[in-house]
């Protein structure tokens, strides 16, 4: 199993000070294989025009306030990999989290 793809689900609700470094922190993972999907959960902020600028790069949906529970299960539903990762909106990836993430489960596949 090499470079299996993963989907990363960012979750938002008024994050838009947040997202864009959320988005380029999974973005600019050494990892080859990402899909990215966010999730805006009702946001009454730029959020939705912050996105704009992603728009060929990522997944997105938009959907009436409903927590971040649901949100993460919308995302959930859009993922097609058979590895996903969670970041908050108002988080980030540290350099190299998906790649090193990975090599120990290839490592361990039991794990």
């Amino acid at each position: 199993m090499h470079n299996p793809l993963i989907s990363v689900i960012i979750p938002s609700y008024n994050c838009g000070k947040y997202l864009v470094e959320a988005i380029e922190s999974v973005l600019s993972q050494d990892y080859p294989r990402i899909e990215l999907i966010v999730i805006d959960d009702g946001s009454t902020d730029d959020s939705q025009q912050l996105l704009r600028a992603y728009v060929d790069r990522l997944t997105y949906k938009s959907q009436p306030n409903a927590g971040i529970a649901a949100a993460r299960n919308a995302g959930f539903k859009l993922a097609t990999a058979d590895f996903v990762a969670f970041l908050d909106a108002d988080d980030i990836f540290t350099p190299g989290r998906l790649r090193l993430q990975m090599s120990m489960f290839e490592r361990a596949p039991g794990a």
